[in-house]
């Protein structure tokens, strides 16, 4: 995730940072450039129309599909948004249930093995959870003084829930944790797999294909018919007008594509590699 001055106005106009859209546009810029140049020296030099012609009134068409084609991105932003904004919520309430159930078993445990099982375990599923929403591979040096088997065939995360479960009740049939007490560590188990479910459901329920295809087509079709009507008022000006348009209205859909799956290793995307090291911090200082 990219770390920013939200006040630095300087720095945000003329810094161009590697996943910013221009450079990822660029190369279709230079061609909507060269076709809307084509487009007009066709119209001006070729063909000669005149003002009379009926190719100006295109930009009727434009006026009144603007309106549309705001209000599609506005909605596809939106969206896509809520999406990255639900994915921090879910994991800032990994974070503070992981914190919760350290608290808890540091004051309900007193073995020291048993202490340092889940300092270990607890950090492991975010960890897993990250990898596993990136679709990685998860590699041992993670349980480093924990003697973990993760089938890389299974689920992952939900071996390490049940891997913690298994031992609460464990701790449970050997007396060291009373009904009551399981009962009080029963909430912050069960939301560990809530949240894995519900960042699940996120990455695997994209945008509908049709929506999306729309709104691509929808963009390409209307800056390309953009020449044959500005030519005539604004000449080769057209150019650099027509570019910056289609520049302001792919950035949105290219920004919206890359915030919608918040889990992957885009620069816009959750650092969950960070709040995972953070949980196996706050975790180890607990208990």
């Amino acid at each position: 995730m990219v770390q920013y001055n939200p006040k630095d106005w300087i720095t945000f106009i003329f810094r161009f940072h590697k996943s910013d859209t221009f450079r990822q546009l660029l190369p279709m810029m230079i061609f909507i450039g060269l076709y809307t140049g084509i487009i007009g020296y066709l119209e001006i030099e070729y063909w000669k129309l005149s003002e009379q012609s009926h190719v100006k009134n295109i930009t009727m068409m434009h006026g009144m599909l603007g309106f549309v084609i705001s209000l599609l991105l506005a909605y596809r932003t939106n969206t896509a948004y809520d999406r990255w904004w639900e994915g921090r919520k879910l994991w800032g309430s990994l974070v503070n249930n992981s914190r919760n159930l350290a608290i808890k078993l540091s004051a309900i445990l007193k073995d020291e093995n048993d202490r340092h099982f889940f300092r270990k375990i607890i950090p492991s599923y975010a960890s897993i959870l990250a990898k596993h929403l990136r679709n990685e591979e998860t590699s041992k040096m993670l349980f480093e003084g924990l003697d973990l088997e993760i089938d890389h065939h299974k689920h992952r995360p939900n071996q390490v829930a049940q891997m913690i479960f298994h031992k609460i009740n464990d701790l449970h049939k050997s007396g060291k944790i009373s009904g009551e007490q399981l009962i009080i560590l029963n909430t912050e188990l069960q939301s560990f797999t809530d949240v894995c479910g519900a960042c699940e459901r996120i990455k695997n329920t994209p945008i509908p294909y049709s929506y999306s295809a729309f709104i691509k087509k929808f963009i390409f079709f209307y800056v390309m018919t953009l020449p044959f009507g500005y030519v005539f008022s604004l000449g080769y000006y057209t150019i650099p007008v027509v570019i910056f348009i289609f520049y302001v209205l792919a950035s949105l859909e290219l920004i919206a594509e890359e915030i919608e799956d918040p889990f992957g290793t885009d620069a816009n995307d959750l650092p969950t590699g960070k709040i995972a090291s953070n949980i196996k911090k706050h975790v180890e200082e607990l208990i």
